[in-house]
């Protein structure tokens, strides 16, 4: 897989590393993450220049060192490494990554990588509800093209969305730039046990709206309701999830909840939005990565398949994960709209 550590990805929970290495993986390459003496985090590529061996199986000494499990060679934060053995060797330097501590996340990039290349995603306004992690046993497009449609909603979820009755009522559209997509769903939304801790009522109309990037690839989904009448429900749910590829073959999703309440009477009651909101997004997710393993053979190329207007941007997601994410073509061009077709074919 193309290196795609020119983008910052969050890749481990902060509180996940604490005084032993943690191996992690972003698009088949191993790094091991430690803290150093001050408690700063650090990352090396997760193999010993002298034999290869994992670092992430070693430990931290008590200078804030990272020790190889195998030979006992000793690396700070930037790399710098020594033999023990043979304090004259030289060349004994491991390559370093930079980690960055934010939102609870640690986010690893290549050294030479811009702070300023920072992605942008919290949403002005909007109280933080949560984070999680998940796994998807499946390649980083199939993973997308899942969350890039929600034509599979009433059969694969059971929560969100409109149920098998009412697809024909799907309110769709797509629009494709140079640089994102940007898609809007509305229908009815199906009886559900946590409508009423959203401050929902049967009958109400449920939309999601997103958009995709890829500066990392992620997806910025807000979800409202409003009446059959269009009156605005009280409750606004906002899930940014980062897809970051672990392995050719695994994909592992990072997703920031956030809420918004428009009416400030209802104030009290946004500690139980907010978590009814979180469990939301950790459920409906969870269906995704139940399925995902039945179709996660799906080929990057879309020939010989029947695809239909749902399917709009998935397409146009192929152009742009190969021209901005693993930078395979002049990512240069101004962000101007594409021509939609009416439906696309395989």
């Amino acid at each position: 897989m193309p290196d795609v550590t020119c983008f910052f990805h969050p890749v481990l929970s902060a509180r996940k590393l604490r005084d032993k290495p943690v191996r992690v993986e972003l698009a088949g390459r191993s790094y091991a993450l430690f803290r150093d003496a001050q408690g700063r985090p650090a990352a090396l590529s997760d193999a010993c220049p002298h034999r290869l061996a994992p670092l992430s199986a070693g430990r931290v000494t008590r200078e804030g060192q990272l020790e190889c499990p195998y030979h006992g060679w000793l690396f700070d934060a930037d790399g710098r490494g020594r033999s023990p053995s043979q304090p004259d060797l030289k060349k004994c330097d491991a390559r370093s990554f930079q980690v960055v501590e934010r939102f609870g996340y640690l986010w690893l990039a290549a050294r030479d990588t811009p702070l300023s290349s920072f992605p942008d995603f919290v949403p002005q306004g909007y109280d933080f509800n949560g984070s999680f992690s998940m796994l998807f046993r499946a390649p980083l497009h199939v993973a997308l093209d899942n969350f890039s449609e929600d034509e599979h909603t009433p059969f694969v979820h059971t929560r969100l969305g409109w149920n098998r009755a009412q697809t024909k009522d799907i309110q769709f559209e797509a629009h494709n730039f140079d640089d994102r997509t940007e898609v809007l769903y509305r229908a009815p939304q199906r009886p559900s046990f946590l409508i009423p801790l959203l401050l929902l009522r049967n009958g109400d109309l449920f939309q999601n709206h997103w958009v995709t990037r890829f500066d990392p690839v992620r997806t910025d989904y807000t979800i409202t309701w409003t009446s059959p009448t269009g009156e605005q429900r009280p409750f606004t749910n906002r899930a940014i999830i980062f897809f970051v590829p672990e392995t050719a073959h695994t994909t592992r999703l990072h997703t920031f909840s956030f809420g918004l309440i428009h009416d400030e009477r209802l104030r009290p009651l946004m500690p139980l939005v907010r978590r009814a909101a979180l469990a939301m997004s950790w459920y409906e997710i969870r269906d995704d990565a139940r399925f995902i393993p039945l179709v996660a053979h799906t080929p990057y190329s879309m020939k010989g398949m029947r695809l239909g207007k749902y399917d709009k941007p998935l397409i146009h997601h192929r152009k742009l994960l190969e021209r901005i994410y693993f930078a395979q073509g002049d990512t240069s061009a101004p962000p101007t709209p594409l021509k939609v077709p009416e439906a696309a074919n395989g």
